[in-house]
């Protein structure tokens, strides 16, 4: 909730907006029933899938706008505040997907394969994760409240869990009693078409850019990130030599110097952004992850050490991936040549799902006006190419 309305940031100190996580757990009870109702009508491929549906019950229930969030709180993307708010969101939604599953269980019984299960005897996701009840988001947020503090608050829960927490040993002994209904809930998934339809930046990433051309079948089309422009349009500041240095910098306002301090450290592009404090938001949220989040790494030079060390460090901090890749090596016997399939242990344990680089070379800025003031870089917008073959199953 936000005065500044749809787009644009806030103070995040001025009181003027807060996360109402009592709306997204009243949202999130809401999805919970409609996806059980899809696995009960949809149309399956073969039998064995409809079987295995209707055995063990899975949903995946995700995010889209994570980073307009923070924008719009005057969050930036890696501050302890953003930080603090990323893992007591996904809380919020995995109490209320465990709540509303605990619920249907009650009436409908629970999923076929529920006995056995870590569930069944009371452990949840964030139990095998080596985490309390006592320090949950929630609860931090309610001891917090006990002591005095200038800052208004920038999250609010429902009254009845504000000097509580969220009541996890009761939902707990009514799972052990009544079940689930449910085997698996929360799988944050990439959202890049769903994103666009609902005009918020993709899943639980940070924006790569705050300007990019998006290619379409029906041609090109210059995008801006619609917080920046709100904020600069309302400062007088969308002028147009912000608009042509902001291209030269390839959506970057770390080098255009009438933007206040505030605003460059609130825009920084995913490039600008250290991936050890996103592998640690993801870590961070990763305790109320039943089953797993479709995580990109963005490194725009690779090599061997960034990349080695960065897998390590994902392993370390208890990642994982949905979707392995699969490779090849290939031998030579006589005149045959045997291909071996294999899963690169690296890429199955360590988090990341996609990997994303910056390309070797940029094309020449035909159309970008060379004679406003200069900026120190010289890339150009990032293309996204909506006519390109996308995964169906996950929009990626």
């Amino acid at each position: 909730m936000s005065s500044r309305g749809a787009f644009g940031s806030i103070d995040s100190c001025s009181g003027r907006a807060f996360f109402d996580h009592e709306a997204l757990h009243r949202a999130t009870k809401i999805v919970t029933h409609n996806l059980n109702k899809i696995i009960d009508i949809n149309s399956y491929p073969v039998p064995g899938s409809e079987s295995s549906n209707k055995r063990h019950r899975p949903i995946g229930i995700g995010v889209s706008g994570l980073a307009d969030t923070f924008l719009r709180l005057g969050l930036p993307f890696t501050s302890k505040g953003a930080r603090q708010l990323n893992e007591a969101i996904f809380e919020t939604i995995y109490h209320a997907a465990l709540e509303a599953s605990a619920e249907l269980a009650e009436t409908q019984g629970p999923y076929e394969s529920f006995r056995g299960s870590p569930a069944s005897k009371g452990i949840l996701q964030f139990d095998l994760w080596g985490s309390k009840d006592e320090v949950t988001p929630s609860h931090l947020y309610a001891r917090r409240r006990k002591t005095p503090v200038e800052e208004p608050p920038i999250q609010l829960y429902a009254e009845h869990f504000r000097d509580t927490g969220y009541d996890w040993q009761g939902l707990k002994d009514r799972i052990v009693k009544t079940g689930l209904y449910n085997s698996l809930l929360i799988a944050p998934m990439p959202t890049a078409s769903t994103s666009q339809i609902l005009g918020v930046n993709e899943c639980f990433e940070p924006f790569s850019s705050n300007l990019y051309i998006r290619r379409v079948k029906a041609g090109e089309f210059i995008m801006a990130n619609p917080h920046l422009l709100q904020d600069l349009t309302d400062r007088g500041l969308w002028t147009p030599d912000v608009r042509n240095q902001l291209m030269r910098d390839g959506g970057s306002v770390a080098n255009i110097d009438i933007i206040p301090p505030r605003l460059k450290d609130l825009y920084k592009t995913v490039w600008e952004i250290k991936m050890k404090d996103i592998v640690d938001m993801a870590a961070d949220r990763g305790k109320f992850i039943d089953q797993s989040q479709s995580l990109n790494l963005f490194v725009a030079e690779p090599n061997v050490d960034k990349l080695t060390a960065m897998h390590f460090y994902s392993w370390k901090k208890g990642l994982k991936v949905r979707r392995p890749k699969l490779g090849f090596i290939a031998s030579k016997v006589g005149n045959l040549t045997i291909l071996h399939l294999f899963t690169p242990l690296a890429i199955l344990q360590t988090g990341m799902y996609y990997l994303r680089t910056k390309p070797a070379v940029n094309a020449i800025q035909y159309t970008v006006d060379k004679t406003s003031p200069a900026s120190s870089s010289s890339s150009e917008p990032r293309i996204v190419n909506e006519a390109e073959d996308v995964c169906t199953s996950c929009q990626s």
